[in-house]
């Protein structure tokens, strides 16, 4: 419901024609799939050192589909490390417990949305199948 209406708020403020606003979400959901592929392969992977580079991938993916898919990269993104904090706030109270990761996290996710290489992050070893 909050994302039909953050659409439909988007369309009324930004005056976005029909034929845009559904490439706009035509865009969203392709980018809500290469994010969800992101996190598939990052568990699929397990490896050691190579989150930020499925984070960094992820965002970079959806990112070139267009406004829609970094929009779509954006908002998983920063609910992913919002519900991180709140969980991390309940296990170890208000220590700052996994704020650096999630700052790093965070980071890398910019610099994919931002159509930088996401294999910058990518660690030595990781399989070339990713």
């Amino acid at each position: 419901m909050k994302l039909f209406v953050g659409i439909l708020l988007c369309s009324l403020v930004l005056g976005v024609s029909s034929q845009r606003w559904l490439t706009f979400l035509k865009e969203a959901g392709q980018g809500t799939k290469d994010m969800w592929r992101a996190y598939s392969d990052m568990r699929e992977a397990n490896y050691k050192g190579a989150d930020k580079y499925f984070h960094a991938r992820g965002n970079y993916d959806a990112a070139q589909r267009g406004p829609g898919g970094a929009w779509a990269a954006k908002v998983i993104s920063n609910a992913r490390e919002n519900s991180q904090r709140l969980t991390d706030f309940f296990r170890h109270g208000s220590s700052g417990h996994g704020a650096e990761d999630s700052k790093a996290d965070q980071a890398a996710n910019e610099w994919g949305r931002s159509g930088k290489d996401p294999n910058h992050f990518r660690p030595a070893g990781l399989p070339s199948k990713y």
